[in-house]
Parts: C-alpha cells; structure tokens; sequence
C-alpha cells in the first residue's frame, strides 16, 4: 500500500470548477452584483480619461437645465454638467473606498493575525484596542480631524480606514483561530515550523477568501461614509465632485428639479447594492462550508 502523503506538504484538491452559464446561475448574487461593480468601474475609468461636459466651470446662464443631446442629465444650479460630475464622483469614490478599506485591511489583518498567533497578554491587548477604536465612528473621527487639519478627502479617508481596522482585526482573529485549531497546522509544527512561517504559508491563505468578502463589505460602507461626510461638509470640497455633495447640494432644489438628487442618489444605491451582492456572491462561492448549498 502507497503511503499516505504529507498533510503539509501535500497540495489540497481544489474544488472542480464552474465554467460558463452554469457558474453564475448556482450564485445569483455574483451574477447580479459583479455587473453593476464592473459599471461602477468603468465609469470611475471613464471619468479620467472623458467627460461629456464641464464639471467645474461655472455658468449660470446654463443652470438647472433639463436632460439634453447636449446634457445628458441635465445641469446643475451652477451649470454644471450634471452627468460629468457623477462620472468623476464615481472616481472619488473608487479613491475613497481603496486607501480606506486597504488601510484597514493591511493594518487590521496584521494585528488579527499577531492576535491569533501569540494569544495571551499581546491577544487582549490588541482586542482592547480594538474595542477603543469601535468607540469612534468615522463620522466622528472625521469632525475631529476636521477641527485639528480642516476637512478634506484626505482626512475622511483616514477617518474611515481607523474605523475599518478593528473591524478587520475581529474578523482576522476569529478565521486565524480556526485554521490554527486544524490538524495540518499541527504537522507543520511537527516538521519544525515556527509560527511567523505557519502564519504567512498556511494561515494567511486559508483566511484570503473571508477577507476579501469582507473587504467587499466595507467597501460598501466606505462609499456611504464618504458620501455621509460630503454631504455634512467634511469630506471631498469644492471644486472636486462627490456624490454625497451633489445631494446636498439638491437638497434645496428638490420640488424644482428633483432629478438632481435623484442621479446621485441612484448611483450610490446601484453601486452599494452591487458591492453588497458581489461579496454575498463571493461567500457562497468561497466558503467551503456553504457547498452543500451550490
């Protein structure tokens, strides 16, 4: 008989799989979210390179008109193209949500995983740091960096990659903790690995999915926050388009042209409810537990 083969060094078999129309049927929250991802995407591209009027120039001899050939959807109470200033909003928001869920998903994940590897007094520590960050939403991380530096983007994104940290940090310890439980790591101590080699060669990996659906999470959250805090005045600043200031800025227009609260408003709901069902979509189709249900 053949002997068995090393449980560490040995490659796991992975799962068989999907191809074609078959793959997005069984997950229909990935079949629905990635598409308006990819939309978002693409004109967060287009934003940069193309624009079908001027975002920033001022005329109010154009102000509040209706959706045209020449004004897709119309302008706003400064003459602004309104169609221009959401494609570049879809941009702002691309920025926002990348440092602010990579800052919490780099920082927070190395201490979730420093957390599930030396346990003890460095493992309270780190939860107790972490439950002193949750004391601190990014709305209010924000007002206080906006008294010491003014607002800005740059401080909103801060704000919300602080608040994002603890929040990886939970998720990281918790999965770490349950691979560390697993007979292979087991093996891998046994053929004299130490822990920092465990953590980066078996843990890390087998924690990768859940990060990456919670990632797709928070990137959902980030995008409302930073719309939350352009719209109270502490995010993204004139000239620069946000889709939380465009609201605001419709806010006193609304019985007179309600589309300009509408578009903004429509693109935050496609882009989060993308964002949501895309990372439900992954968890289906990355958690092994949930395969009995493919």
């Amino acid at each position: 008989m053949n002997p068995s083969p090393d449980p560490v060094s040995a490659p796991v078999a992975p799962y068989p799989p999907s191809s074609g129309w078959g793959h997005w049927r069984q997950h229909p929250s990935l079949a629905l979210g990635a598409p308006l991802v990819l939309l978002w995407l693409l004109a967060a591209a287009l934003g940069q390179l193309w624009t079908p009027g001027s975002a920033y120039e001022v005329n109010l001899s154009l102000k509040l008109l209706p959706p045209s050939g020449l004004h897709w959807l119309g302008t706003d109470a400064l003459g602004r193209d309104v169609a221009s200033m959401l494609l570049l909003g879809a941009g702002q928001s691309l920025i926002v949500g990348v440092v602010a869920v990579g800052m919490g998903l780099v920082l927070g994940t190395a201490l979730g995983l420093v957390a599930a590897a030396q346990r003890g007094w460095v493992e309270q520590l780190v939860l107790r740091i972490a439950d002193l960050a949750f004391a601190f939403p990014a709305v209010l991380l924000a007002i206080m960096f906006t008294a010491l530096y003014g607002p800005s983007m740059v401080n909103a994104m801060v704000a919300i990659g602080l608040f994002n940290i603890p929040i990886f940090v939970r998720v990281a310890r918790a999965s770490a903790r349950v691979v560390w439980a697993r007979d292979f790591i087991l093996a891998a101590r046994v053929c004299g690995k130490g822990g920092w080699r465990i953590t980066f060669e078996h843990i890390l990996p087998n924690i990768a999915p859940v990060l990456l659906v919670q990632a797709t999470v928070q990137f959902a959250v980030a995008i409302l926050a930073e719309a939350a805090l352009s719209y109270l005045g502490l995010g993204t600043q004139p000239p620069e388009p946000s889709w939380g200031r465009m609201l605001s800025e419709a806010q006193t227009l609304l019985w007179q042209a309600p589309l300009l609260a509408l578009w903004p408003g429509l693109a935050m709901v496609l882009t989060v409810l993308g964002l949501n069902l895309l990372g439900d979509g992954l968890r289906d189709a990355l958690d092994p537990r949930l395969s009995h249900l493919r």
